[in-house]
């Protein structure tokens, strides 16, 4: 059976019917809490990483207008208790304030922040880096990413902003950086550039809100992983159109050696908590 041969999709719909759990099982439990290494610059971080954008425009997200300032704090502190120590946040989230919050019984060691930034020149890489860093209450960002890629030539684009995010590494202010893409030309792009340490790629089985199919899109990322990128995956569960289909995307996602990690934007403790369950029994399930 061919890895595609599960996939159907109706009028507006993606079906997983007839998954082909024994394609993508393991022989070795994975954990949410892993640590892994992530790029060149060896980020140790966990496997999952908690998302705070499952949808994020605007300066808010599914998770800011459900829980608020004081909720998305304690579901991220949860998520350390459990080991899972990777935050993943947005400018365009804007949960850089719920970070802080979090951060105030959380010491920043202990955890890995994730941010991005729409910076195209030099002055607007300046003026979002002094922000971001007071916003969370940091004086380092471990992950910084230029956000949302859509552009085949946004290295020229973004020429500024990357040249001054090299001077943010060689202060120690942005330990690695990276790219988050949202379209086919972007994500090549990526693969080429030596700028990218890290690129924020979008996967799943369904194909649901990706760059293209997963049967084009993972060569891609086997290119980046072969130039010593790190790769985190995102939209995992197709921007929450495939929540009722968790176990088939764990289980496909943990399959990929072309992931490092993942961001799962949870919604509530009780999802993370489930989410950390079902991680290692989708990774060995047959």
């Amino acid at each position: 059976m061919k890895r595609r041969s599960f996939l159907t999709a109706g009028a507006g719909a993606v079906s997983l019917s007839a998954f082909p759990y024994h394609l993508f099982a393991g022989t070795t439990q994975k954990l949410a809490s892993d640590v892994v290494t992530l790029g060149p610059r060896k980020i140790k971080l966990s496997r999952l990483a908690m998302g705070t954008g499952t949808n994020g425009a605007g300066g808010s997200s599914n998770q800011t207008k459900k829980l608020g300032l004081e909720g998305v704090a304690y579901m991220m502190r949860a998520a350390v208790d459990n080991g899972v120590n990777f935050w993943d946040s947005a400018d365009q989230y804007g949960t850089h304030a719920h970070l802080k919050e979090a951060l105030k019984k959380t010491p920043r060691e202990k955890v890995v922040i994730m941010s991005k930034t729409h910076a195209s020149t030099e002055t607007e890489m300046k003026a979002d880096i002094d922000r971001f860093r007071r916003e969370i209450g940091t004086d380092y960002i471990d992950i910084l990413l230029l956000h949302c890629m859509m552009d085949a030539d946004w290295p020229q684009r973004k020429k500024g902003a990357m040249e001054y995010i090299n001077e943010l590494q060689e202060r120690g202010i942005v330990r690695t950086k990276g790219v988050s893409c949202h379209t086919m030309g972007a994500l090549k792009a990526s693969a080429a550039s030596p700028w990218v340490e890290v690129d924020l790629a979008r996967l799943n089985p369904a194909g649901v809100a990706m760059d293209a199919s997963p049967a084009e899109v993972i060569p891609v990322l086997k290119q980046m992983k072969a130039s010593g990128k790190g790769i985190i995956g995102m939209k995992i569960f197709g921007a929450g159109k495939l929540r009722n289909k968790t176990d088939e995307c764990l289980q496909y996602a943990l399959s990929q050696d072309v992931l490092d990690c993942f961001t799962i934007g949870s919604e509530n403790v009780n999802e993370m908590m489930e989410l950390t369950k079902k991680i290692p029994a989708s990774s060995t399930r047959g």
